[in-house]
């Protein structure tokens, strides 16, 4: 039985409304514009993502990255999206933040949001490991690619196609600008799996227990 549930997707922006308009148009999924400056993207009653405001600019390539289905390269474009590698069988872009992501052009789109994509230093052993890890917190099936990555699809409540594991050599060099929450009934469970606890809930009354995975891949917690 997995330790918890997955949850949304966050990202920070230090312009949080417009970084919600561009992913909102992106992905098909309605943009709600809060008081507080901060914005969430909701698909009918569910919020798919929390879009929130930070003071620091994008300095490097995030860590955990968004794959989107389109019929066009264009189509990111007129967004306000700009190509930075064109060379692959999907185009590599960045969007109003900054913040790299990848475009497959489909000729059938069967649905916009396509994968999350997570860097893991090392080897395909390594992305493999991590994915094992994450398989434990989320449920879903595990399965690994020829060319050198992982990936769990068939998670719970995951609004994309999969999430998968991609081996970089680089190492993480600052806090994520995109990270999952996770819906979890036992902290200590997660602790006790490898994760790190970073800020109790209980630490300003934010709500929430931040944590890290095994490669320092911070995540939220929400307990019942």
């Amino acid at each position: 039985m997995a330790l918890g549930r997955y949850k949304d997707l966050c990202i920070d922006a230090v312009d949080a409304r417009a970084e919600g308009a561009f992913w909102a148009s992106l992905l098909g999924w309605d943009l709600d514009l809060l008081d507080d400056g901060d914005a969430c993207l909701r698909e009918g009653d569910m919020v798919r993502v929390w879009v929130n405001t930070v003071p620091e600019p994008t300095t490097v390539k995030n860590r955990l990255h968004i794959d989107v289905n389109v019929a066009s390269v264009l189509e990111a474009e007129s967004l306000g999206a700009v190509v930075v590698d064109d060379t692959q069988r999907w185009t590599v872009m960045r969007d109003p933040d900054g913040q790299v992501f990848c475009v497959f052009v489909r000729e059938e789109l069967n649905r916009r949001p396509y994968e999350l994509v997570l860097d893991v230093t090392g080897d395909p052993a390594g992305a493999h490991r991590v994915a094992a890890w994450w398989q434990v917190v989320f449920g879903g099936t595990l399965g690994d690619d020829e060319r050198g990555f992982s990936w769990l699809e068939a998670v719970p409540g995951l609004p994309f196609e999969a999430v998968t594991f991609s081996p970089v050599p680089e190492a993480k060099a600052t806090k994520n600008r995109m990270h999952v929450d996770v819906w979890a009934d036992d902290l200590d469970g997660l602790v006790r799996h490898g994760a790190t606890m970073l800020r109790d809930k209980g630490d300003g009354g934010i709500g929430w227990t931040v944590l890290a995975d095994q490669e320092g891949n911070e995540f939220c917690a929400f307990t019942p």
